[in-house]
């Protein structure tokens, strides 16, 4: 049901990618289908200057909802997992093996539109990765950027000399309000007292008009009624 109201079938296998020329072809058909775009995650309300570890923490307090976003096959592994190259020590936000495929899944997030570098940055990642992490059994290790926009010929040019398989989507988030709108903004509170007021209110009209229609007739009423 969650895919079905997520409206899967218009977003799967909708996010810009290599894989066509960084894959197999039979690698590269299935790699496509397991991307979106854009991913929903209105799951998580974010402020309007929130940064990549917010976005992080969020969607890792909502796990089992990013796995059901993510679709079948995901297997969480970690978040800011470790890679040490050469005495330094670098981060992925977010790793996943996918069990179909067999293969690791890198996810990394940004605030904002996608920059060229990201692509630098995270084909990095993915050949540490296949170095460190990758075993005989395991497929080339796939690359998800997920950025708030994305500008497609950017991601093209970006992309294009790229060796390691890398993608590119956008997702959406709900934004909170600034502070000073939100203090003008009635509260949820604030809407329902309002909601019971005018039930009462609403309530107390109909009984007063019940008890007026429901009067005894008069004497006079009652005289006009024979003639």
């Amino acid at each position: 049901m969650h895919h079905i109201s997520a409206r899967l079938h218009e977003r799967q296998g909708k996010a810009l990618t290599n894989f066509s020329r960084a894959l197999s072809p039979e690698g590269s058909d299935l790699a496509e289908q397991l991307l979106k775009d854009p991913y929903q995650f209105d799951f998580l309300t974010l402020a309007s200057s929130g940064k990549e570890r917010e976005l992080e923490r969020g969607l890792l307090i909502h796990l089992r909802d990013l796995l059901l976003e993510m679709g079948r096959g995901f297997a969480f592994v970690g978040s800011q997992f470790p890679l040490e190259v050469d005495g330094q020590t670098f981060y992925l936000d977010l790793l996943f093996y996918h069990v179909r495929l067999h293969c690791y899944f890198v996810i990394e997030l940004k605030v904002g539109s996608f920059k060229p570098e990201y692509a630098g940055k995270l084909n990095f990642y993915l050949s540490a990765a296949d170095d460190l992490l990758r075993t005989a059994s395991d497929s080339p290790t796939l690359g998800l950027l997920l950025c708030e926009s994305r500008g497609e010929s950017i991601v093209e040019y970006a992309l294009r000399d790229v060796a390691k398989p890398i993608g590119v989507s956008t997702y959406r988030v709900t934004r909170q309000l600034p502070e000073p709108l939100r203090d003008e903004i009635p509260s949820i509170e604030d809407l329902q007292g309002v909601i019971e007021k005018l039930r009462l209110e609403l309530h107390e009209q109909a009984g007063s008009q019940y008890k007026s229609s429901s009067k005894p007739a008069t004497k006079e009423n009652r005289g006009r009624g024979k003639s």
